[in-house]
């Protein structure tokens, strides 16, 4: 069974003709520095995983095959894009641009550390930390001390990920996974800075271990997010629906509609490619398809999420999968003038003390000139067998790990395990509806309410209970400094997940902050999902269905005893709750009147005033806000007659006089003058959306050089804020404090936007003034 003479990656035919159907255990060039060891034809197991079940019949002969000698090429340029898009990563979602920011040095902010005793260095020793981090990335990249640049960065990096669990996903984790393994692999055999000035190093072989840890991690990553997304939630199409609108799924909907673009393709296809992706791509046959339907769904997704540099990440995995040496047969065909900023080409490579080699040892190269010719071990030593435990005992973690919830119960919630490592990638949505933090004093009684967020850049606290604990503990230490005396803090959050009833996820009458919570126990202060009622999902769309544009709907559920305390705007002007399941006690405060529902029953609520919904039924009950934004509504109709009247204008059709506050309208509006000169604020409102929609056209209908400008400017100015601010922190670790004047004005140089951005900063400042809300 001949397989196909391309590699998909490099385009061009194999340096032998390999009848192998499972390129991804060894190169060709081992297989033919091995022909005169291997039998004149190969068994279906040798072709389909590129080696032999007797490979397995021993200890000796399994670590002989873990060790055995592969071309370092692919393993040397996944080296080099992994540490070229981390040092991108450092600047962008590790925070390096933005660090004053993330660490508000000296400012009174609550932190949610992985352990509770880390905590982050004074500011200019951060930045240090994170320049470590970023020439240690780099090292990685160009393979320079290449040992020392993985500890740089991995020691670096784990910090700052354990530093901060509100910053924690599945792709973060990821990356830390990668520098610890290549702190173990010889990935600087090949085009490296390292080989340069070491003979013993340039293109010497690796061990096969190298390559099938590599993989197996990959092939994890896609295997188990695909088994998470067998998820009912996700199997039913309600995990990312929201996705199906996006512009990106466009060309789905000129054939399907919305509802199965959302189930067949986001939701389908998601779960087929995941659970495929890692199979396909290992076998010769199936890995041109899956180079291509990989390469679609991440460059998708670069565009879908902000996630950095992932999507980027995991293209330049795929390669991994290929033959080892497709690099050499790729750069090969490149002009001869670049061969000496090229990797190496030559289809040979040397012997490597890491390998275990046949016996009797095949032929190989000559030693390159001036080197020496390194040892050929041809039986394992203890390095090798350690190496071979050590892959084990990895990849049977890895496997375990995203099901380890029975041992982190803490913090279990209503997804399991310690978010952010089991690869359960976008397969819950969640959306908040109601978040109240109530604070008694514990001498005087008194009770309050604090700003939800107060005193924290994150949102996450809200759904992690081991979060919420963390939260709650610095809001006891913080209070104190504002005569607040041994508070006790309450929270009532209001969650929907993947669609569902918006519920509390946690007790509302438990005060956190002497709640018991451990890693290794439930949270006994965790409200259960009413899983029970996910079926009434199915009828919010036609209960939906039945609202005009103007009306919103919010559906509820409250459990036996509990209430919810609701304040209706008076822009809300025509509000009703309706009960669907249950029984519940409405209560008008300011009418002191109580009035009971029955399901189906409904009842308006007066606006301009709190009320309260007690659910009085055995079991939960649920119902749903009905109400329409009259404000917002009025405010709609009004920039319909106005842009009616605008178009008349341009059109030449208006006869009548404009009174003095509608002339605005007749003024181009390209640099906001008109909305100066408007002194009607409905006019001000509509003259400024118009602009900005107007904007964001522009940006829509932009070029490609337009838009790769827009890019590029907008990164200089990051890179450069990030660049000035290191420079500034680390004179200041050198050479001391300047004078505070000095430091204003240097922090302001580094703190200059674009034009455009500027611009659209004063805009916003602009908006602010005269809004006294928080």
């Amino acid at each position: 069974m001949e397989a196909g003479g391309l590699d998909v990656a490099a385009g061009a035919p194999l340096v032998e003709p390999s009848s192998s159907q499972g390129g991804s255990d060894e190169s060709a060039q081992t297989a033919a520095n091995q022909s005169s060891a291997d039998s004149p034809t190969e068994s279906r197991m040798k072709r389909l995983f590129g080696f032999e079940k007797e490979d397995l019949s021993s200890w000796q002969r399994f670590v002989c095959l873990l060790n055995r000698p592969t071309d370092p090429a692919s393993l040397g340029i996944f080296r080099f894009l992994f540490g070229m898009l981390m040092a991108v990563d450092i600047t962008q979602e590790r925070g390096l641009s933005h660090l004053d920011y993330k660490f508000l040095d000296g400012a009174p902010v609550c932190r949610f550390p992985l352990f509770n005793f880390l905590k982050p260095l004074p500011l200019d020793w951060m930045y240090l930390v994170y320049v470590i981090m970023l020439i240690g990335a780099i090292g990685i990249m160009l393979g320079c001390f290449y040992r020392l640049s993985c500890l740089m960065f991995i020691s670096t990096y784990w910090y700052i990920f354990f530093l901060d669990k509100t910053a924690w996903n599945n792709h973060s984790y990821l990356y830390g996974l990668i520098g610890f393994q290549f702190t173990l692999m010889d990935a600087n055999r090949y085009w490296s800075i390292d080989g340069l000035f070491n003979s013993k190093k340039r293109n010497a072989d690796v061990p096969l271990w190298n390559y099938t840890l590599l993989r197996t991690q990959i092939f994890l990553v896609y295997f188990i997010a695909g088994v998470k997304k067998l998820d009912a939630d996700w199997v039913e199409g309600y995990s990312m629906g929201y996705l199906a609108h996006h512009w990106l799924f466009d060309p789905f909907k000129f054939i399907l509609p919305v509802e199965l673009v959302s189930l067949l393709v986001i939701h389908g296809g998601g779960l087929i490619l995941d659970l495929t992706a890692g199979y396909l791509l290992f076998f010769d046959f199936t890995r041109p398809y899956a180079f291509f339907f990989v390469s679609y769904f991440h460059c998708m997704n670069s565009q879908l999420f902000s996630i950095g540099m992932f999507a980027y990440t995991m293209l330049a995995t795929s390669p991994l999968f290929c033959y080892p040496d497709w690099p050499r047969r790729f750069f090969g065909h490149f002009p001869e003038f670049l061969q000496p900023i090229l990797p190496i080409t030559s289809p040979l490579s040397q012997t490597s003390s890491s390998c275990v080699y046949p016996s009797p040892p095949p032929a190989s190269a000559p030693p390159q000139e001036g080197a020496k010719a390194p040892s050929r071990p041809s039986s394992p030593g203890l390095k090798h067998k350690l190496f071979t435990i050590f892959t084990i005992v990895y990849i049977i973690e890895q496997i375990c790990l995203p099901y380890s919830h029975f041992i982190t119960q803490g913090y279990n919630n209503w997804t399991n395990g310690l978010y952010g490592y089991s690869w359960d990638m976008m397969v819950h949505s969640r959306s908040h509806q109601h978040v109240k933090i109530t604070y008694r004093d514990g001498i005087t009684g008194d009770v309050g309410y604090l700003n939800p967020g107060v005193f924290t850049q994150s949102k996450r606290w809200k759904d992690h209970g081991d979060m919420l604990k963390q939260y709650a503990t610095c809001l006891y230490h913080q209070l104190p400094h504002y005569n607040i005396s041994e508070p006790e803090i309450y929270f009532d959050i209001w969650v929907s997940i993947n669609e569902r009833f918006q519920q509390r996820i946690f007790d509302p009458r438990v005060d956190i902050v002497k709640a018991d919570w451990s890693p290794f126990k439930p949270n006994p202060w965790l409200m259960p999902l009413l899983v029970d009622l996910s079926p009434w999902r199915k009828k919010f769309l036609d209960i939906e269905e039945t609202l005009d544009n103007q009306t919103e709907i919010v559906f509820i559920a409250d459990f036996p005893g509990l209430h919810l305390e609701n304040y209706v705007s008076e822009d809300l002007g025509n509000t009703s709750v309706q009960v669907l399941q249950g029984q519940v006690n409405v209560e008008i405060l300011d009418e002191k009147k109580n009035y009971t529902l029955q399901p189906g029953e409904q009842m308006k609520l007066p606006a301009g005033a709190y009320h309260k919904v007690h659910t009085v039924s055995e079991g939960p009950s649920c119902y749903m806000y009905i109400y329409v934004n009259t404000t917002e509504a009025a405010l709609q109709q009004n920039f319909t007659k106005l842009s009616e009247l605008q178009e008349r204008i341009r059109n030449g059709t208006e006869t009548e006089p404009l009174p003095p506050e509608l002339e605005p309208l007749t003024i181009d509006n390209e640099d906001g003058l008109a909305e100066v000169n408007a002194t009607d604020p409905i006019v001000q409102l509509f003259l400024k959306r118009q602009r900005r929609m107007k904007e964001v056209r522009k940006r829509r209908e932009a070029n490609v050089i337009e838009r790769l400008n827009r890019f590029a400017v907008k990164k200089f100015y990051m890179l450069r804020r990030g660049f000035l601010m290191t420079a500034i922190a680390l004179r200041n670790l050198a050479f001391g404090l300047p004078p505070l004047d000095q430091l204003q004005r240097e922090v302001a140089y580094a703190n200059m936007k674009e034009p455009e951005a500027q611009a659209s900063h004063e805009e916003n400042l602009k908006a602010e003034v005269g809004h006294d809300e928080l």
